[in-house]
């Protein structure tokens, strides 16, 4: 089979489209063949190196698939060929066909396109455990989106709506602040005069919950519009600059810094990240939420796909088709 190899930790244009092994449904794993693959920012980071995961080489990137499945282990006892599944891979995902565990699968509702689950997989559920385990978002807060018009950040503006929080979007263009209001945001702002910003739109209360995959200079100027008792959320470094906090704000303030690493979350409490990934699909059905699919591109693009995502060029989800 087809799939994008990474030989090395190497720039991204080193990736190669090639042959490799075709996986096995062993124990309770199903194979499943892709039929939509999703594209993450971490996923650019692995190929690197850069990513706090780093497995041996050569490997097949890519978190997460959705397809059908083509074959079942012997333990595998939920799943027959033919359904339509959605799961989390951790490595493999850039292949015509991924074997993964069962537990990491979730059969897909008919009203459900394979793109959609995909965005569902990462980028929502990653928003979904920041905002509702890690920030612990009320309804009637004020949630502060950096990066609102990314994959993760357009699933953050939703999902604080669904949760009833008033969302203000930061994103750095007028047209990247437009894409967010459509996807729910009350208000859309830029980076200029963060601070600032913030401070006047919350009537100097500050932010309850702020959202940060961004890092560099815009964490330090949300650091200091948060209000009190309010919680920062650290979810990545797009902007490429991991930032350095004065823990003095922390202390005035009275907000806490809270790391989110979904990954982690969904081994160490599998429980919690199945009651999230059904909380998140009976939204989709509601209509609640609704994931922006900018693109669909051939498998065999990857690396330039990848690199649009890196250098903080796409609004919403992009998608690789074998």
């Amino acid at each position: 089979m087809k799939a994008i190899i990474a030989r090395a930790f190497a720039p991204l244009d080193q990736l190669v489209y090639g042959d490799w092994p075709e996986p096995e449904a062993k124990g309770d794993a199903v194979v499943i063949e892709a039929e939509a693959i999703g594209v993450n920012y971490p996923d650019g980071l692995l190929v690197q190196g850069l990513y706090q995961m780093k497995p041996p080489a050569p490997f097949v990137p890519g978190m997460e698939v959705a397809g059908r499945v083509a074959a079942v282990g012997a333990k595998v006892t939920g799943l027959t060929v033919g359904d339509r599944v959605a799961a989390l891979t951790v490595i493999g995902g850039y292949a015509e066909k991924v074997a993964v565990s069962e537990a990491m699968t979730m059969k897909l509702p008919d009203r459900m396109s394979a793109a959609d689950a995909c965005a569902l997989v990462c980028g929502y559920g990653t928003s979904h455990h920041a905002l509702k385990q890690r920030g612990q978002l009320k309804a009637g807060e004020t949630l502060c989106v950096l990066g609102a018009a990314g994959a993760t950040g357009i699933a953050a503006v939703q999902i604080g709506k669904a949760m009833g929080a008033k969302v203000i979007a930061v994103a750095s263009t007028p047209e990247k602040q437009r894409i967010a209001v459509e996807a729910g945001a009350d208000i859309a702002i830029g980076y200029d005069n963060l601070k600032d910003a913030l401070k006047e739109i919350t009537g100097g209360k500050g932010v309850d919950v702020g959202f940060d995959p961004v890092g560099g200079d815009a964490f330090e100027a949300l650091a200091r519009a948060m209000g009190w008792n309010g919680r920062l959320l650290v979810i990545g470094f797009a902007s490429g600059s991991i930032p350095k906090l004065a823990v003095n704000l922390t202390l005035v303030k009275g907000f806490s810094v809270v790391g989110v690493y979904w990954g982690d979350f969904t081994v160490k409490e599998p429980q919690a990240y199945a009651d999230n990934m059904r909380e998140l699909v009976g939204w989709y059905l509601e209509g609640k939420v609704k994931p922006v699919i900018e693109g669909v591109y051939p498998l065999a693009d990857a690396a330039n796909v990848l690199q649009r995502v890196l250098g903080r060029g796409a609004s919403g989800k992009l998608i690789l088709k074998p």
